[in-house]
């Protein structure tokens, strides 16, 4: 028997989230599949991952905070059968997902995936090469998924036109209860502070936020394989380190402007969360801020990336944070639920899985 998409969208299930990505990276990645458990569990779904934690890892060249599992496979097949979930979601194209794709393509059991980040542009940054090269592996990863999920309609053109298919839209919310504003007095740093929050890493752009001519002070929140160099390259910076939960939020609530440097993400949910926070946002008129912020009156987008972070100190908090309460996680995660592949109870997955 197969089941409706209504009766997908209301009856409990059982799903299993693949992902390479996961604590204790902090990035948008994480934060979006650890928030995407918590609804589907709130409405009533039992949730599984795989993730590094299950397998021997090695350090990923050049980002060493980032585990690469190895010997995948058969945990991997393992951890499937012992679930025997409704739906499978691949997020990531690690080694971990390829395990999973492998899986669920010989046992013919249908998947999705999602594209989060945009690793063509970071391999060509750190590696030099060709960004096309990695697109057509991309397209091959994605291609059997029954749904590629991106966060944003620029992202699904940019794709379709690159030749991927399949693709639906799978947005992203914000934690208002989190994120708000708050004092500021505590942050003994000149005023304005203008913000940097995520991975400190050259696909980033953290060192085209350091070297702004800006008044006041820059801050910067997060981990990553350039910290140590700009540390030491912009001693004017202040560096905290990574932040988590309330203490994030502590952060963009004590700061004035945040500035988003990225020109390579294919979303931005830190955009979103400084919103939220009652902070403007400045940022280049690329894909993410402009899915995000478009015209509203709570940043400003523009080649100069310093006259928008000095323009963005008149916009008004009040105005930011309204416009980040229409972002909801919940209608994210009813997105997610829309495009997960149908399940078909009259051959089990596990069933399936030990056979072969």
């Amino acid at each position: 028997m197969e089941f409706s998409l209504g009766e997908v969208m209301t009856r409990p299930m059982r799903i299993m989230v693949v992902t390479d990505a996961w604590q204790p990276q902090v990035n948008g990645v994480v934060r979006t599949l650890e928030t995407l458990g918590t609804e589907l569990k709130r409405l009533g779904h039992e949730v599984a991952y795989i993730t590094p934690d299950a397998f021997s890892t090695v350090p990923m060249p050049t980002y060493p905070e980032i585990k690469l599992a190895v010997f995948a496979r058969r945990t991997v097949a393992r951890l499937i059968v012992d679930f025997n979930p409704d739906s499978i979601h691949i997020a990531t194209e690690g080694p971990i997902g390829l395990a999973a794709r492998r899986y669920c393509q010989r046992s013919k059991i249908p998947f999705t995936t999602s594209f989060h980040t945009r690793f063509p542009d970071y391999v060509h940054a750190r590696f030099g090469v060709p960004v096309a090269w990695t697109y057509r592996a991309l397209r091959w990863f994605h291609a059997p998924a029954s749904a590629v999920m991106v966060a944003t309609r620029s992202l699904e053109r940019e794709l379709k036109d690159r030749g991927f298919g399949n693709l639906r839209l799978w947005s992203r919310g914000v934690d208002v209860d989190l994120f708000r504003p708050g004092p500021k007095e505590w942050l003994d740093l000149p005023r304005p502070v203008y913000l940097y929050v995520g991975r400190v890493a050259v696909e980033k752009n953290v060192e085209g936020f350091l070297a702004l001519d800006l008044p006041g002070s820059k801050l910067v929140v997060g981990n990553g394989p350039q910290l140590s160099e700009l540390r030491a390259k912009y001693p004017q910076a202040r560096f905290v380190g990574p932040k988590f939960g309330k203490e994030l939020a502590r952060y963009y609530a004590a700061s004035d402007v945040f500035v988003f440097p990225s020109k390579t993400d294919t979303f931005g949910l830190v955009i979103l969360e400084a919103l939220a926070s009652g902070l403007p946002v400045a940022a280049y008129p690329v894909q993410g801020p402009i899915d995000i912020v478009g015209e509203a009156p709570v940043g400003i987008l523009s080649e100069d990336l310093a006259g928008a972070a000095r323009r963005a100190l008149d916009l008004k908090p009040d105005a930011c944070r309204n416009f980040a309460l229409n972002f909801s996680w919940s209608a994210c995660t009813n997105q997610f639920l829309t495009n997960l592949a149908r399940p078909v109870k009259s051959r089990p997955i596990a069933a399936t899985l030990v056979t072969r």
